[in-house]
């Protein structure tokens, strides 16, 4: 069953769809972003990194982070600034769990 809840509170860039926090990502899904292609500016592991964080709950993070540490990829890498994104996750105010998932894959700031 794929249960969704939807919120209709405006936050930010005042949302254009409604928020959805219990999607259930299938395996597939999250593999999907192994493929994303780098940007000009960063580096493709970092890339894909950022991507992830940005884009999924926590729980399909960290089953995205098992997936991307078994493909080999660098979860140490870089971004043009010289940061990790275990740096930049740390400085975001409500991003422990996902810290907290990167730390316990590796990652170091």
């Amino acid at each position: 069953m794929n249960k969704t809840v939807k919120s209709e509170k405006k936050k930010g860039a005042e949302r254009r769809q409604p928020s959805v926090t219990d999607e259930w990502w299938s395996d597939e899904r999250i593999r999907t972003f192994l493929s994303l292609e780098s940007s000009a500016h960063d580096a493709p592991d970092f890339h894909i990194l950022s991507k992830a964080y940005r884009g999924m709950v926590p729980e399909a993070f960290a089953r995205f982070i098992n997936f991307f540490v078994a493909d080999g990829r660098n979860i140490n890498e870089k971004n043009y600034h010289g940061e990790t994104i275990l740096k930049i996750v740390s400085e975001h105010k409500n991003s422990g769990e996902y810290a907290e998932i990167l730390k316990q894959a590796g990652a170091e700031k």
